[in-house]
């Protein structure tokens, strides 16, 4: 059955760090950290994107076209015990997402390009992108990798993220063996990527600590920053 999700609202701001020391330190007088971060209150994000001999997702990412979607494969801090397949809808200031868990020895057979594993899912995500894949030409094509600091807020399910340290590493079928070679997409490596997310309503509160003067809300995207080189 597909599941049942709503678009949520999704602001995103490029923010210098001596502006993200401030902010963080106003949002945790409010905000709860993520109970998965590191003592640090950070975890590292890695996502494989798809896209097809076209670049159709980064065309439509550039060109602003609405609704968009991209499929990618997560994980995190290096666990492949736990990853996950989704497909972000993104459509202006609003996105949802779509899930299904993945094993580590499904997402290598399909990195490998064998999909035949894939018909037999039982998960409508799963069955969508191996129609995609033979259809449409859907290939894994970048790796992008972040630091991510989180933040949660119950009250209009508020979720409020500082990314860092973007790393992209263009497709290779061995993405899940040994160290990943990536490069840095940080023009300055200090900025961070504030993202704020919410359900109906942004919290006044929350509101108030982000508002900084001179930063201003930007359509940036972690795909488009990797895809830069290839």
């Amino acid at each position: 059955m597909r599941q049942k999700i709503h678009y949520r609202h999704e602001l995103k701001y490029t923010i210098p760090y001596a502006e993200y020391i401030a902010m963080r330190g106003r949002l945790r007088h409010v905000m709860t950290p993520d109970p998965h971060a590191a003592a640090d209150g950070t975890y590292l994000v890695r996502s494989i994107y798809f896209d097809n001999g076209d670049n159709r997702a980064l065309r439509e990412k550039i060109d602003g076209v609405g609704p968009r979607e991209k499929f990618r494969v997560r994980y995190y801090n290096d666990d492949l015990s736990f990853m996950v397949l989704e497909k972000k809808i993104k459509h202006g200031n609003l996105c949802m997402k779509y899930s299904a868990p993945i094993t580590q020895e499904a997402c290598r057979e399909l990195l490998a390009g064998r999909l035949d594993w894939m018909r037999a899912s039982p998960h409508p995500l799963v069955l969508e992108l191996y129609a995609k894949m033979r259809g449409q030409g859907l290939r894994p094509r970048v790796m992008v990798s972040y630091i991510r600091e989180p933040y949660a807020y119950p009250p209009g399910n508020v979720r409020v993220t500082f990314d860092s340290q973007i790393r992209t590493s263009l497709f290779r079928r061995d993405y899940l063996d040994g160290p990943a070679h990536d490069i840095s997409v940080n023009d300055t490596p200090q900025e961070r990527i504030l993202e704020v997310k919410y359900d109906a309503f942004l919290p006044d509160v929350i509101r108030k600590l982000i508002q900084t003067p001179g930063i201003r809300q930007q359509a940036f995207s972690k795909y488009a920053a990797c895809r830069r080189f290839g």
